[in-house]
């Protein structure tokens, strides 16, 4: 299983976006794997949370659809060889596609090297989870937005906080006989739960291996319209700081922001998109990878050789590399990745 979080946190040690760029030209051109997959087979949610769209009627309209199987395993056939890290599970919720099992085993089929579930786990069982990690699943990202019962059923519209507590069990239970299956919390800070986030350690440092701090942030239309990062930013080192050095004491990898990035958000202007076209591939029942893509007729290297997916890679290394707009900006917050190397 590859560490993908010490090779991440390897990437960002190289400043140079150019380097960074040039390593996945040649990564391209000798046919080796570095697209990170992040796919979601169904366009729905059992949940309603306040800081998603999903809480947003119009978007529900809009946001649906799901992937018949046959449709997925040629989507794989066409990209998962090339694919460094499948993420089942982006905006949507995964569990509720009928396959996610099958899913799962096609990625261990064409040897993705590490394959990760992205959840709110409600509808998991531990018989579902063991499954999953027999066909091949290696880590489960777990997605809190509070650590009481009060504030996660306020927030987590539709969850069951008993049900979150009992597949933490689960997890720890199973992570007895699956020593390398990772559990991954994702939790999206904002100004009603942050003081919640002492309690972390109370609710699942028993099995955490990876712990993603999150500050809100506005994307679509939501229940929930406290943006304010303020509070947030002041409160960076008494709330924040500490849980990032208790994560490195016990050798659990912490992804969070810089105060300073908290504090400069509204105003990134150094943003640069061509890594991430790169080796970012986003499918669902809406999009699959890259504009003009077809999964049932393209391959990823016909695809590549048509449009000069090289070149184009090899002159961004050396042309004008191009920035988002502060909207977009905002969406791709710069994490500093530390306790990499377990």
């Amino acid at each position: 299983m590859a560490n993908i979080y010490k090779i991440l946190r390897l990437g960002t040690l190289i400043k140079s976006k150019r380097i960074r760029l040039f390593g996945i030209w040649m990564l391209h051109m000798a046919g080796k794997r570095y697209i990170g997959i992040f796919f979601d087979p169904v366009l729905a949610c059992n949940f309603r949370c306040k800081m998603c769209y999903f809480s947003d009627e119009k978007w529900r309209k809009i946001f649906r659809g799901a992937f018949h199987y046959d449709d997925i395993r040629l989507i794989a056939k066409a990209l998962f060889h090339r694919a460094l890290k499948l993420q089942i599970g982006c905006g949507a919720e995964p569990t509720l596609h009928k396959d996610l099992t099958k899913i799962i085993a096609l990625g261990k089929q064409y040897k993705i090297p590490y394959i990760s579930l992205t959840t709110n786990g409600n509808l998991l069982t531990k018989e579902h989870l063991t499954e999953a990690i027999k066909a091949g699943l290696n880590e489960i990202t777990l997605s809190t937005h509070g650590l009481t019962r009060e504030t996660y059923e306020y927030l987590m519209t539709n969850g069951s906080f008993d049900r979150f507590l009992q597949l933490l069990a689960d997890i720890v239970e199973l992570k007895k006989q699956y020593a390398d299956f990772k559990l991954r919390i994702n939790y999206t800070i904002n100004n009603d739960n942050m003081d919640e986030l002492a309690k972390i350690w109370d609710i699942a440092g028993e099995g955490m291996d990876i712990l993603q701090l999150r500050p809100v942030q506005k994307i679509g239309e939501t229940e929930y319209t406290d943006f304010d990062l303020t509070d947030i930013h002041k409160k960076y080192d008494a709330v924040i700081a500490p849980l990032i050095r208790e994560c490195r004491r016990r050798n659990i990898v912490c992804l969070a922001p810089a105060k300073e990035n908290i504090a400069i958000i509204k105003e990134n202007k150094d943003y640069d998109d061509n890594l991430e076209q790169a080796a970012y591939c986003y499918i669902s029942p809406r999009s699959c990878w890259q504009d003009g893509f077809d999964f049932r007729t393209d391959t990823f290297e016909s695809f590549a050789k048509a449009h000069h997916l090289g070149r184009r890679l090899l002159s961004g290394v050396f042309g004008k590399h191009s920035r988002k707009s502060v909207v977009n900006a905002v969406r791709k917050m710069n994490y500093n990745i530390t306790g990499a190397n377990r």
